[in-house]
């Protein structure tokens, strides 16, 4: 949840990138703090296990624009997608305030499908619900039809995902930058417009 701190006239708010493995969560991240220094005075941390290439997360924090006085800090973190980082998942997620779910469109249908099941149970064992967050949806690896790969239609990805959510939705190449900060301006956008209903709501 997003942390409002009248004192210094802050808002923190945190941004959760999920989705199935290698569907290119951290690409995003990396092209945003290779393209846009200036924005990202501190450190991209990427922790990992041991030798093991999966990331645990990459963690970015970064200063905005104010908002009604306040200055907006946002901390952009990624989740694993190996199964085996189950409860690495569920810490991240924890008073997360916005998601960008990074559909994989050269991955089988099912590989995204049982992400978004995964991330709904996830966000259910902190009480929260999928459908009342901000959430974007991301379509990636569009580039690869350059090379003659076989992606699935955004249509698909749209009726397999987001035909109940109706949520903002982008097709992208997180390693091109296509759509890449279109995708984080939404989600921005739409988790600082819930945090300013919910503080009118409890003045």
């Amino acid at each position: 949840m997003a942390f409002i701190n009248l004192r210094t006239r802050e808002i923190q708010i945190k941004i959760v990138y999920c989705g199935p493995a290698h569907s290119g969560k951290t690409a995003n991240l990396r092209y945003l703090y290779h393209t846009h220094p200036s924005a990202f005075p501190s450190k991209l941390l990427t922790v990992t296990a041991g030798g093991d290439r999966t990331v645990f997360f990459d963690f970015l924090p970064f200063t905005l624009y104010a908002v009604n006085g306040f200055d907006l800090k946002v901390r952009l973190y990624t989740v694993p997608g190996r199964d085996l980082y189950e409860e690495t998942r569920k810490t991240i997620l924890k008073g997360v305030d916005g998601i960008v779910f990074v559909a994989d469109a050269s991955a089988m249908r099912k590989t995204n499908i049982l992400a978004l099941k995964n991330l709904q149970s996830n966000l259910s064992a902190h009480g929260k619900s999928l459908a009342r967050l901000p959430l974007v949806f991301q379509f990636n690896k569009y580039d690869l039809a350059e090379q003659g790969a076989l992606l699935l239609p955004h249509t698909t990805l749209l009726s397999d995902l987001n035909s109940s959510y109706r949520k903002p939705y982008f097709a992208a190449s997180a390693q091109k930058g296509k759509n890449v900060a279109a995708t984080l301006k939404k989600i921005i956008t739409m988790s600082v417009a819930a945090v300013e209903k919910r503080y009118r709501e409890v003045s």
